[in-house]
């Protein structure tokens, strides 16, 4: 098809045509579950709801085997992507929820969420806390998933996610601090490279070009047709009046220092020491580093010590 049949175009990312048709441009690669050799991490999909349908990669350590009585703090993670690519089944979220599951010694939940634009925002955070409010019914060891029931504690959760996923993880923190659920204690959340974005600049964004400022409010309109724009609470938590009931004891917000977000990552730590919300949060950037570098590359010193920085958050 021509460029002229082009609806939207985000390349490299995703193309929409005026027919309808969406053409994926990268994360539609899947990796089965599996039982890692290096670290002996175990992983299986679950279907949490048929109608929607939304599923997940559960994750557990190899400690799991070695000592089965112990409960273990459990990670619900959300995926990037823009809201519209990827999946926790792609080989580079695969290998990476795998490698925090080993080092951070957690239970993982990996969340399947409907992508836009077949399913435009809010479908995502719907399904998200279904995923969340599925996780909470195993509180009392009596839920549908065996490995949950046996090995994780609900009263050590953590959320977390990158870009378009750590998105979801604020909003998901703000919606459990304002509707509580028996039986789960949400600790802390981590926020690595989120995509927030507003239409006052903040920090560098003064000087950001007119063409990335447009692209990046332009994914969002995408995503959600059905938003006010750039200042919709939901992208802007600056505009969110219950950022302060964010429901969670501390937040570590991960910044890249040749991100076009990273202000973003600085603003969102001051505005929540402002909202009134009463924990610590914390933010460190990666020197030399742009977007989600360390998916890319897992084996790189910054990505190294961005790992041992959240497995630390999460002990």
């Amino acid at each position: 098809m021509s460029n002229e049949d082009l609806a939207h175009d985000f390349s490299p990312t995703i193309k929409v045509y005026k027919d309808g048709r969406v053409e994926r441009l990268k994360g539609t690669d899947r990796v089965p579950p599996s039982t890692q050799p290096e670290n002996g991490v175990q992983s299986k999909d679950v279907m949490i709801s048929q109608e929607p349908g939304i599923s997940a990669r559960i994750y557990i350590p190899k400690t799991t085997t070695d000592s089965p009585q112990t409960k273990l703090p459990l990670l619900i993670y959300f995926h990037g992507g823009g809201f519209c690519i990827e999946s926790p089944f792609s080989p580079a979220y695969h290998s990476y929820v795998n490698s925090l599951v080993s080092e951070a010694n957690v239970v993982a939940v990996s969340v399947d969420y409907r992508l836009a634009p077949e399913h435009p925002l809010p479908a995502a955070y719907d399904d998200s806390w279904v995923a969340i409010k599925w996780v909470a019914s195993h509180f009392d060891g009596n839920g549908s998933e065996d490995w949950l029931n046996r090995f994780a504690d609900l009263q050590r959760v953590f959320f977390a996610g990158d870009s378009a996923g750590a998105n979801i993880t604020h909003n998901m923190a703000v919606k459990l601090g304002c509707e509580r659920l028996v039986g789960v204690k949400l600790v802390g959340i981590v926020l690595v490279h989120p995509y927030f974005w507003g239409t006052e600049p903040v920090g560098a964004e003064l000087t950001t070009p007119e063409a990335t400022k447009e692209r990046m409010a332009g994914v969002w309109r995408f995503a959600c047709p059905s938003t006010s724009g750039s200042d919709d609470p939901l992208i802007n938590p600056a505009k969110d009046s219950k950022l302060g009931k964010l429901g969670c004891e501390k937040v570590l917000v991960c910044v890249a220092e040749k991100d076009g977000l990273k202000d973003r990552g600085w603003h969102y730590s001051e505005i929540l020491k402002k909202s009134g919300w009463n924990g610590a949060v914390e933010v460190i950037e990666a020197k030399g580093e742009a977007h989600v570098f360390h998916l890319f590359n897992p084996i790189c010193d910054n990505a190294v010590a961005l790992q041992k920085r959240i497995v630390s958050f999460l002990n």
